[in-house]
């Protein structure tokens, strides 16, 4: 099976860079990058040192349910190309630049953005497209998240490719 990693939607991120408010009606906190650990949910690419970005409560969901968690995330601070979505097969020969972590966790979605009891695990990095092929092949999984294994912070939203 392919799998395809999806940025966030540039319509939105776009809106976060011109300062609407978040998923807690704050403005974004603008920072600086140190260089190590600040991912860009919309081009998928690791800010190097000096960088400015933006810190934001992001709610990777279209609907307001008990599920639909919400948490930090980060953006370049000045509009970004949105990264294509990158499909790729189980051999995780491909995945975005900001998976650079030993692991993360995967956890699986039904349609109406309800956990999927039981999908989700902390999975090595490499293993994660194998991961979620096998997760997307259960016809009740509509999508995945992949979310930091420490701190739980969304990072990349995986679909069918």
């Amino acid at each position: 099976m392919s799998i395809r990693f999806t940025a966030l939607p540039t319509a939105a991120v776009r809106a976060a860079q011109s300062g609407a408010p978040d998923a807690y009606g704050l403005a974004p906190e603008p920072r600086i990058s140190d260089g190590d650990g600040v991912p860009c949910r919309h081009c998928l690419r690791s800010l190097p040192e000096g960088v400015p970005y933006l810190v934001l409560a992001w709610r990777p969901f279209e609907t307001l349910q008990p599920y639909a968690e919400t948490g930090p995330i980060f953006l370049c601070a000045e509009p970004c190309a949105r990264a294509e979505p990158r499909a790729c097969v189980a051999d995780g020969s491909v995945r975005p630049e900001i998976l650079d972590s030993p692991s993360y966790l995967v956890r699986g979605y039904d349609a109406a953005e309800r956990i999927a009891y039981g999908s989700g695990g902390v999975v090595p990095t490499d293993a994660i497209p194998a991961r979620a092929a096998e997760l997307l092949a259960r016809p009740e999984i509509a999508f995945l998240h992949v979310r930091s294994a420490a701190n739980n912070c969304f990072q990349v939203r995986i679909e069918r490719g």
